[in-house]
């Protein structure tokens, strides 16, 4: 959803103004003060992918690089989390540079590039920020006003993490698994998503995120996709999810 706001606001706003206002980013990814881990995780910077400047940054994991151990191993989170989200924040400020230098320009078919360019880097991102307070090191269910939505939408939990799974195992190429909430239908919806910015619904607030890119499992799971995402689910922090879900729910 970030990269039709970015193509259409830097024509009419300088880069500070845009940031702040907080089109990248939708008002779920800002958890309520309603618990120790809303807590952390908000005193962590975790969910804040910008600095005061509008420059994109990268906060500190809310847990140490072994905490998801065995289900996630050390060396692969350090790998994904230091390179593979660290490089789209790195490519996402300059993308943002670059269609500066454009705009300055007037040379509309170059900032065109770096727009696609940083739609990719931006959706990493935002994706990668959920995606690391998605998870635990224990097993969670969900229960209340989640579970309620969850059996309205899908029937019972058992049948949206079959979804859940399927789709996340069936995306082409790379890609995620999204469960999301869709405010206009009051709904909660199940996405893939290709490479980080494709085949999204507009509209939909990203709760619970699947990385099923390579780098998220290779080094321990090798070609099995299917394995990863299925020990997966045993480290969803469905208390998170519930949590994003509140958020959305106001903002409905």
């Amino acid at each position: 959803q970030t990269y039709f706001f970015i193509h259409q606001k830097l024509k009419i706003m300088n880069r500070k103004q845009f940031l702040q206002n907080g089109l990248i980013l939708s008002s779920a990814v800002i958890l309520p003060m309603s618990s120790a881990f809303s807590q952390s995780v908000l005193e962590g910077g975790l969910d804040k992918i910008t600095d005061e400047n509008g420059n994109f940054v990268q906060s500190p994991l809310p847990y140490s690089e072994s905490f998801l151990e065995p289900y996630m191993d050390e060396e692969t989170l350090h790998l994904h989390y230091t390179y593979h989200h660290g490089g789209a924040v790195n490519g996402a400020n300059k993308d943002m540079a670059k269609i500066r230098e454009a705009l300055d320009k007037n040379d509309f078919d170059l900032s065109d590039y770096w727009t696609q360019k940083m739609a990719h880097h931006v959706s990493s991102h935002v994706l990668h920020t959920i995606f690391w307070t998605n998870l635990t090191n224990q097993k969670t269910a969900p229960n209340g006003d989640l579970l309620k939505q969850i059996e309205k939408d899908f029937g019972s939990f058992d049948k949206l993490q079959g979804l859940l799974a399927k789709i996340s195992k069936s995306v082409t190429g790379s890609g995620w698994g999204i469960l999301g909430y869709q405010p206009y239908s009051d709904q909660l919806v199940v996405l893939q998503c290709e490479n980080h910015e494709k085949l999204t619904h507009w509209g939909v607030i990203p709760l619970l995120v699947i990385d099923v890119w390579e780098h998220a499992y290779y080094l321990k799971y090798k070609n099995k996709r299917a394995d990863f995402v299925d020990t997966l689910f045993n480290i969803i922090n469905w208390d998170n999810v519930a949590e994003r879900m509140n958020v959305a729910l106001k903002i409905r």
